[in-house]
């Protein structure tokens, strides 16, 4: 068989390494790598000069990203039917070959031209909320992208709490079990989860003699850049999410299951790998991602780590929670962040036509 060789891209090497740089999660350097191996692959199939694409050879990118179809999955064996990229994912491909190729200008690199040709002047009629147009209306002209679709937000995807219940109920293990309820209780984000150490919760009535004067269990999230599994929380500040006595009931079943494994009793994160090699070792994105997929053929819908983010964000506003208090909850710095989770579902439409309905009725 031949063999195949690669030569590293040593521009697209240094952009990788500017991401480690910045605190970037691992999961995010992996998708950011990803859509510039595609570029650089489709320079080259199109003998392009991946530092001078020129206007025609971004275009025909922009297009080729929704017209090619996608390679089937791996481990089927059905009949697949065809996939393709969706408008908004190549959006986001053509937004990192965009920061790709201005990294590559502040090293002398690539031309100047080819940076000209990304972005184009745009007036703002309509503001976003929060935005200062300026007393003259100055600050309506923007720059935008150039090669972007025009795409629908497709919103987030849902989970119910019966199928939260149905996807604790699948997994066989404690560890999994109690890592879909931390998600579904605290809203975390699976860095923040798999970047948690053990002395980041406190699970008793009392955390006093621990140092810690918040009464009740509660799970500490703090931002940590030298974890062994290279997690990382997103938001710079710490802060503190209570938790439920549902949950310290799955974190000592857990534990019961963990402390037989003799690799991981001196580990001090939270989740480890028990189950296969390097045991004992902190769980990774990939064993993650990995568990979340074969879960997904299980229960017969999508489960993605955030989906239950989402949802936990979406029950709190539903039940009245107070946005600034969600917000604390969830870690977002800026009140606009909250806007992605407000859900409005085919309920609370009814209820809100019959309110009205009721009220006409009594005049």
């Amino acid at each position: 068989m031949e063999s195949k060789t690669y030569a590293m891209h040593p521009v697209a090497t240094g952009y990788l390494a500017s991401l480690r740089a910045r605190g970037c999660s691992p999961n995010t350097e992996r998708v950011y790598a990803g859509r510039v191996a595609l570029y650089l692959n489709y320079c080259r199939l199109r003998r392009l000069q991946w530092s001078r694409p020129g206007f025609t050879g971004l275009s025909c990118l922009q297009q080729w990203l929704v017209e090619t179809p996608l390679p089937a999955r791996a481990g089927r064996l059905a009949v697949q039917e065809v996939r393709h990229r969706s408008r908004g994912t190549a959006n986001a491909v053509m937004t990192v070959v965009g920061e790709f190729l201005r990294f590559g200008a502040a090293r002398g690199q690539v031309p100047s031209e080819t940076i000209d040709l990304l972005a184009r002047p745009r007036l703002l009629r309509f503001a976003p909320p929060g935005y200062d147009v300026g007393e003259q209306g100055q600050f309506r002209q923007v720059q935008e992208a150039a090669f972007r679709f025009k795409a629908v937000q497709p919103g987030f995807e849902d989970l119910s709490p019966a199928q939260i219940r149905r996807m604790i109920a699948s997994r066989p293990r404690a560890r999994d079990r109690f890592l879909i309820a931390l998600l579904a209780c605290t809203g975390l984000r699976i860095g923040e989860a798999l970047g948690l150490h053990r002395e980041d919760l406190h699970l008793l009535a009392s955390s006093r003699l621990a140092g810690c004067g918040i009464e009740g269990p509660h799970v500490h999230v703090r931002r940590r850049t030298g974890n062994p599994n290279r997690a990382l929380a997103k938001s710079r500040f710490p802060r503190t999410v209570p938790v439920t006595a549902e949950l310290v009931v799955l974190y000592t079943d857990y534990q019961y299951e963990r402390d037989r494994v003799e690799q991981a009793l001196a580990e001090p994160m939270v989740f480890v790998n028990l189950f296969r090699s390097a045991r004992g070792r902190p769980m990774a994105y990939a064993n993650t991602k990995e568990m979340f997929d074969r879960m997904a053929r299980t229960v017969g819908h999508a489960c993605r780590p955030h989906m239950l983010r989402h949802a936990a964000a979406t029950r709190w506003l539903r039940d009245g929670i107070d946005r600034d208090v969600v917000q604390r909850l969830l870690g977002h710095v800026s009140p606009l962040s909250m806007e992605v989770y407000r859900t409005v579902d085919d309920a609370e439409l009814r209820a809100a036509v019959e309110h009205v309905a009721s009220l006409q009725g009594q005049r």
